[in-house]
């Protein structure tokens, strides 16, 4: 009976100290559970050390309503291409399947560059599609002042790259106020808690009515990127900085070469220097887009030195690629081997693009 008694009382005490420890160190034990819980999760987050960054002409990307304020009459469901949800759908499901399986590159896809889009919306859609909400891919759209309603925009995987700031830049032509184009669509992010990314997404105008007679908007534009590219490097020696688009020109170009002044090897780089690595591709035979039955690179992803010869531990470029995948590809007839496209000549073909994506790979 006495020791029964001891031990309560002994019980008593104890549970007595234990709470005046509990009050005396609460704000200790929490601190140091918090802590505890901030070590897990960050052990618990994959560390990642390479990384995918691409861009894609998807060809069209309209939605069936009519814009007042756009000249999409062509993409409705009584006009011209009897653009119909029908139609629309099987775009979002051929554009997302692409997509996908660029997802699925060794380093993960962290930003996709796109053209050819109509809105936020059809960019809105593309992601809600079953192959892409898995990658829960966020949207970072402009409006753009084309005449022809098309827009630049980037994806991006929002668990890894954190928006810091997105800025317009026009392109203007001297001599021709009139002249309307998309705008250059500069948007600034941080990658894995790491390095921060300067990305700039563009189409350049077309060669439409000739080459020589429409060379001034993409003068123009080549111009325009330099000035970009100047005013990020000049105000971050050393930036990271990404210049990606359908540029409507081969690597060769003098809008490319000249204008922006573009090295085609990636040796002896300074910190303001752009290189394009697309152009070893296009000399190599090798092309995004297919004319005459010719491969020409009007898709390039051109990167600052600072890219080429970062510091260890950060992201620095590794490789640039085509993306191609069998399925991509028209089987037969007059096309055959040119990518499988949306439209040919005005008539419906319901593939995926007449452009294929090109991508660069990061690595630590």
């Amino acid at each position: 009976m006495k020791t029964g008694l001891f031990q309560i009382r002994v019980g008593t005490i104890f549970f007595v100290f234990l709470q005046f420890c509990i009050r005396k160190y609460m704000k200790r034990i929490i601190l140091l559970i918090f802590g505890l819980l901030t070590v897990f999760l960050l052990c618990a987050q994959p560390a990642h050390n390479k990384a995918v960054v691409a861009f894609y002409n998807v060809e069209n990307l309209f939605d069936t309503l009519d814009d007042p304020i756009k000249d999409d009459e062509q993409f409705l469901p009584d006009n011209d291409y009897h653009w119909n949800t029908e139609r629309y759908n099987a775009k979002l499901k051929n554009l997302s399947l692409v997509i996908s399986e660029i997802a699925k590159l060794d380093g993960g896809l962290v930003v996709l560059g796109v053209c050819e889009i109509e809105n936020e919306q059809v960019m809105l859609d593309l992601a809600a599609t079953e192959l892409l909400q898995p990658y829960h891919l966020s949207v970072c759209h402009h409006e753009s002042p084309d005449r022809r309603g098309v827009d630049v925009a980037f994806f991006y995987d929002p668990s890894r790259f954190k928006i810091l700031g997105t800025k317009a830049f026009p392109t203007i032509v001297p001599n021709n106020p009139d002249f309307i184009t998309r705008d250059q669509w500069l948007m600034t992010g941080v990658l894995d808690n790491t390095d921060t990314l300067y990305i700039v997404a563009n189409h350049w105008p077309s060669k439409s009515g000739g080459e020589q007679r429409s060379l001034p908007g993409r003068l123009a534009a080549g111009q325009l990127g330099r000035h970009i590219a100047d005013s990020v490097l000049n105000a971050h020696p050393g930036a990271k900085f990404i210049y990606m688009g359908d540029l409507n020109d081969n690597p060769t170009s003098q809008c490319i070469i000249s204008e922006m002044g573009t090295k085609t090897k990636p040796e002896n780089l300074t910190n303001y220097d752009l290189y394009n690595p697309m152009w070893k591709l296009f000399r190599n035979g090798l092309g995004s887009y297919a004319y005459r039955d010719s491969w020409e690179m009007l898709d390039n992803i051109i990167i600052s030195g600072g890219l080429v010869n970062a510091r260890p531990g950060t992201y620095k470029f590794r490789s640039a690629h085509i993306f191609r995948k069998g399925f991509m590809f028209t089987k037969s007839g007059s096309y055959m081997y040119y990518p499988f496209r949306t439209f040919a000549a005005g008539n419906y073909q319901g593939g995926y693009s007449d452009h294929l994506p090109v991508y660069i790979v990061l690595t630590k």
